[in-house]
């Protein structure tokens, strides 16, 4: 008898935990499957084509440090209650604010533009011209945002987002050489200057500007509390893990494929990468697979990018911003927001080839890490409530890894662009 209630007590423990862990999960998850976006698929398919799995140890290493970026802004959000501009803007004064958000403003535009190419690539794949795909799109992504709340714009993120699990089926799909994974995993042309872009463009392509902004406002927006930490770091985690396998996945099958018969091929667009890749799955698998991850990384993407500079420029200059607002009681946010979907979507339409930017995009984030990690540490030591600050050997560790981190992604974008 005593056994019975016990298990009982323990299932009914249980079953109240359960949807209590799944309200806190959310931000991080969906702003990791952003993270494996368009421009990262590309740049990740390119690394696989040009220099096989010499690239694919990186996506691992960068595991951790995502992880260790992001956990920051959880931590921030749940113990401060603001956004990373907010708080910013507290901490540091109104003109390191301006700073941030502009710097957040070219990364959401460079990430909008690989976004919308992507969804117009998945289109021409089925002989959708983009004057249909990208209006098409743009309305879907207002839809979703302008009449919902925080949570229903997760859920519908999240659902999106986890098209990008088809990339798993094209890796297993390509039949990757084990013994050739792992001998190209640990060979590292460390002194070639397009080895180095390439590793700079995966760096950025992990750590992005938006990500910081729109992780940290959505926990906010969600109104974690303390209590809600570790299911939040979880969540993190998970996503964190699941976005750098994304990654290996979508160089694994370039590798396998693409870069056995054509190494020298150049992927600047889905259209190219799904063509190269219909050989060895068959066109109608091929393009449907492969469409469907990007069409989901696309998405999820531009959700999470608009929504970062929507919400980091009203921490900046004070307009009321949340999704838990009618549109008319937070009209600048949700302008905002509407302003990066369509402008993003008219200049794919307007110029096409903007597509061969992608590897480009991934390096100017590269490019920026000192500012963001930079922002990211200083608010962790300052802005934290004292038991909860960066201190000791973990202070330590988060400063030596950001500056190992920033130095290899400055010095492979500058390197691969000849400038050092």
């Amino acid at each position: 008898m005593l056994d019975e209630v016990a298990t009982s007590h323990t299932s009914s423990r249980a079953g109240r935990r359960l949807p209590r862990l799944l309200a806190v999960f959310g931000p991080g998850l969906v702003v990791m499957l952003a993270d494996t976006d368009v421009g990262s698929v590309i740049t990740a398919g390119q690394s696989g084509v040009q220099w096989g799995y010499k690239l694919l140890a990186l996506q691992f290493v960068l595991v951790p440090i995502l992880y260790m970026v992001q956990e920051l802004t959880v931590r921030l959000a749940i113990f401060t209650g603001r956004g990373h501009g907010e708080l910013i803007r507290d901490t540091f004064g109104k003109g390191w604010a301006w700073i941030s958000a502009v710097g957040l403003g070219v990364a959401t535009l460079g990430a909008l533009l690989t976004e919308f190419s992507g969804v117009a690539g998945v289109g021409e794949l089925y002989g959708l011209p983009r004057y249909i795909s990208l209006p098409i799109a743009a309305i879907t992504l207002l839809v979703v945002v302008i009449t919902g709340s925080y949570r229903r714009v997760e859920r519908v993120a999240i659902a999106v987002g986890l098209f990008e699990l088809a990339f798993f089926f094209v890796a297993w799909a390509a039949h990757p050489n084990l013994s050739e994974m792992l001998v190209g995993s640990i060979s590292i042309p460390y002194r070639n200057p397009d080895y180095l872009y390439l590793a700079a463009a995966n760096i950025g392509a992990v750590v992005m500007p938006w990500m910081v902004f729109y992780q940290q406002s959505a926990v906010a927006d969600k109104r974690l509390r303390p209590d809600h930490l570790t299911v939040a770091r979880w969540d993190t985690a998970i996503g964190a893990l699941l976005t750098q396998l994304i990654m290996a996945a979508v160089l694994i099958a370039c590798a396998a494929t693409i870069g056995r018969t054509n190494p020298g091929a150049s992927l600047s667009s889905v259209g190219q990468m799904s063509q190269a890749l219909t050989p060895f799955l068959g066109n109608t698998v091929g393009n449907m697979v492969f469409g469907l991850g990007v069409l989901g990384a696309g998405m999820v993407a531009a959700i999470v990018a608009s929504l970062a500079f929507a919400w980091g420029l009203g921490e900046v200059t004070g307009y009321r911003r949340s999704l838990e607002l009618h549109p008319l009681e937070a009209h600048w946010f949700y302008g905002v927001y509407a302003l990066c979907v369509v402008v993003g979507a008219a200049v794919v339409g307007v110029w096409p080839d903007l597509v061969s930017l992608n590897v480009g995009v991934q390096v100017m984030n590269a490019l920026m890490l000192p500012i963001v990690l930079g922002f990211l540490i200083a608010l962790a030591v300052q802005a934290l409530p004292q038991a909860h600050r960066l201190r000791g050997w973990y202070l330590w560790t988060v400063v030596i890894v950001a500056a190992v981190t920033c130095a290899l992604g400055v010095f492979g974008g500058l390197s691969g662009a000849g400038l050092v």
